[in-house]
């Protein structure tokens, strides 16, 4: 753990992805404002880093630990230096832990499903990246909890709708449908994030709707299988582009495509792209889950089934790009730019994540001198 300011040890925060990960990003900006010490948990050293919190809370000792991500290296490292060393912690997280895991594996669904109670139970608060994964976990027992669904982290530069399409040859008149993310795939339903794209483009009888995916993974090879002899022209995969790129790509876009299943994996879940296509104004395609109702202020195209790998799903997409016009996008384009809902401010969400840690820290650092940035300790948790 690097001490920037050794006055300054009031909150310690790491993310289980890494810190040089998203999520590490999201935490730390977050908590800029409490000149939060960081962690440097590194993802392919999990228990080496487990190790080094452990030697790093009691060497420093923090009033409050802050941690993004439920990885269970991270987590059962807070149980035990909360259990021994009594320094409560804050989880942070985007996911809900026990379903999410049961995509493995029954065994590991149950498992991860106790461990998530347990810390739910036992943190300090919580802060979900959606107001369902706050009611989960206070219903599990954490004591206080609030919302910070992420920011976009980036703009397009002018002109880089046309700069963007004469690179990948799409036409200035095409209709293009796209998604950003990681391509993982899952084998037990043969679906990688845009599959669905691809396998309703291919039944879409217009000439001018093009399939744009920008992501790399393991599901990426499998696109390319599926897009078959339209890899190329109506299927482009340009792969991974840089966190500084990915706004010029999605101005590319006409609309943009957030597959999530309506269980309890997707159900929780805002995903992370939610507020990069808001911000880049492409109207977005996804299932009937929460979050397409709360938030959806005209911009949002609700399709049935149960997953975007269902039949349901796939053709109800194909009948959308055969029929869409560029008069509907215009429309709910405007939408976007009217909305009365905007939940993806950063500097928002800042504010209320810092008073939420200060509120927390009030409760549970009484007898501890004031540290750092007008922290006080006023009473007993």
């Amino acid at each position: 753990m690097s001490v920037a300011d050794s006055d300054n040890r009031q909150v310690l925060c790491f993310a289980t992805q890494g810190s040089d990960h998203v999520d590490g990003e999201r935490i730390r900006s977050l908590l800029e404002p409490l000149r939060a010490e960081v962690y440097a948990f590194d993802h392919r050293s999990r228990m080496r880093s487990a190790i080094g919190l452990l030697k790093a809370v009691r060497a420093h000792k923090p009033a409050l630990i802050v941690m993004e991500g439920t990885g269970m290296a991270g987590g059962v490292t807070l149980l035990a230096i909360d259990a021994v060393l009594g320094v409560p912690f804050v989880v942070s997280s985007g996911d809900a832990v026990g379903p999410y895991l049961r995509l493995r594996s029954r065994l590991a669904g149950l498992l991860g499903g106790v461990y998530e109670r347990l810390l739910c139970r036992r943190c300090a608060g919580y802060i979900g990246w959606t107001p369902y994964l706050v009611g989960r976990a206070i219903t599990f027992g954490a004591p206080r909890g609030m919302t910070a669904p992420g920011w976009s982290r980036g703009h397009p530069s002018g002109a880089a709708r046309e700069a963007i399409r004469q690179r990948l040859g799409i036409a200035g008149d095409a209709l293009v449908v796209g998604l950003a993310g990681s391509l993982n795939w899952r084998r037990s339903v043969g679906y990688t994030y845009g599959a669905e794209l691809v396998r309703a483009v291919r039944d879409v009888r217009r000439d001018d709707v093009v399939v744009c995916i920008v992501g790399d993974g393991p599901g990426l090879q499998r696109l390319r299988e599926i897009a078959g002899e339209h890899l190329g022209s109506r299927i482009l995969l340009p792969g991974r582009v840089s966190p500084a790129e990915l706004g010029d790509y999605l101005a590319a876009f006409d609309l943009a495509s957030l597959p999530q299943s309506v269980d309890r994996v997707g159900s929780f879940r805002y995903t992370t792209k939610l507020s990069e296509y808001l911000a880049a104004g492409l109207p977005i395609i996804t299932g009937q889950i929460p979050a397409a109702y709360d938030l959806d202020d005209g911009y949002c195209w609700r399709l049935p089934g149960r997953a975007p790998w269902s039949p349901v799903y796939i053709e109800a997409l194909v009948g959308l790009l055969e029929q869409l016009s560029a008069a509907e996008i215009a429309e709910r384009r405007r939408a976007i730019l009217a909305r009365r809902t905007e939940p993806f401010d950063q500097l928002a969400q800042q504010r209320r994540t810092c008073e939420f840690v200060r509120d927390i820290l009030a409760g549970s650092a009484a007898g501890k001198p004031e540290l750092g940035d007008g922290l006080t300790s006023s009473a007993q948790r």
